[in-house]
């Protein structure tokens, strides 16, 4: 069997700091701080697992990098395998093309009965990993399934943007958020969908605190907590949501729909300034008052190893 090249992206340590603060601590529920120090605890243990899983593998060269340290397209690698949670493949995913699969394994998944148990002290809730293929427990039977092509990742779309006829260099797996960089300030834009660069829907002018776009894979994300729907997760359409619309009016029903795979929705930006944040708040790109965005699904796809494959 021909050796495989891998390349290990771990969620960092750093997301986990908690306790003492300016001389005080940040946390005064003392049952909370040990849960927030065990969580530390079984994400080094999952990464500890899955790294002596790797050294067992005699087909496998493989290297680890923090995600936070990943700064250029990732090249030459087989499989890029994620430890974390959803957070972590989605930054995997800011630096891949369509060639190379991802395997997300979900170092810390959350734990019902834990849940309800501290329900009343503080959410419990840990890494949802809706993305995510594998636990540890199940890492070394999903890798050697893969590795034996026994397993075949899935295509995802992603989200095409163009600002100014600019194509960004970077897609969105989830969604994206346009919107002031002041969450109480009041946005003003418009947008249509079109076909062929030829519109097939009417002119849409919005006051609203944003406008939110999401890919299938994303639906089940802040769109479905906006009051959206959950599409089939290989569907090539997007959805949007126009986010608290002011007096929309008769044009109420044009403010949450559908972006099919043929078309794409272009908006034109009317405030001062905004920012485009693409997949979450760490990537973004800043706009101003008479730009315009276009966005579609025509980017290039994303190989993920699904659950339930």
């Amino acid at each position: 069997m021909a050796r495989r090249r891998l390349l290990l992206m771990l969620k960092p340590f750093d997301v986990y700091q908690f306790g003492q603060s300016n001389g005080g601590s940040s946390i005064t529920n003392s049952q909370a701080f040990r849960y927030l120090d065990n969580r530390l605890k079984v994400h080094k243990d999952a990464i500890n697992f899955c790294q002596d899983i790797l050294r067992k593998k005699s087909n496998i060269d493989w290297e680890p990098i923090l995600r936070t340290n990943l700064s250029q397209p990732i090249r030459n690698f087989d499989l890029v395998v994620t430890v974390g949670g959803d957070g972590t493949l989605l930054q995997a995913s800011h630096f891949l093309d369509d060639s190379i699969p991802v395997l997300g394994v979900n170092s810390d998944p959350t734990q019902v009965k834990e849940v309800e148990k501290f329900s009343n002290e503080f959410d419990a809730t840990r890494s949802t990993g809706y993305l995510c293929a594998a636990t540890v427990q199940s890492f070394e039977q999903v890798l050697d399934e893969i590795l034996a092509g026994q397993k075949v990742p899935s295509n995802l779309s992603r989200i095409s943007l163009s600002v100014n006829s600019q194509l960004l260099s970077t897609y969105a797996l989830n969604d994206i958020l346009i919107a002031d960089p002041c969450p109480a300030t009041v946005s003003r834009f418009s947008f249509r969908i079109q076909r062929d660069s030829e519109s097939c829907g009417p002119l849409v002018n919005c006051r609203s605190s944003g406008l939110r776009v999401s890919t299938a894979a994303g639906s089940t994300a802040a769109m479905l907590s906006a009051g959206g729907f959950a599409m089939p997760v290989l569907s090539e359409d997007l959805q949007y949501m126009v986010r608290e619309p002011i007096s929309p009016g008769a044009a109420i029903r044009l403010m949450h729909g559908i972006i099919k795979s043929d078309q794409s929705m272009k908006a034109s930006w009317f405030s001062k300034k905004g920012v485009i944040y693409i997949d979450g708040s760490h990537v973004f790109h800043s706009i101003q008052h008479g730009d315009t965005i276009e966005i579609s699904s025509k980017a290039p796809g994303l190989k993920v190893f699904l659950p339930h494959d």
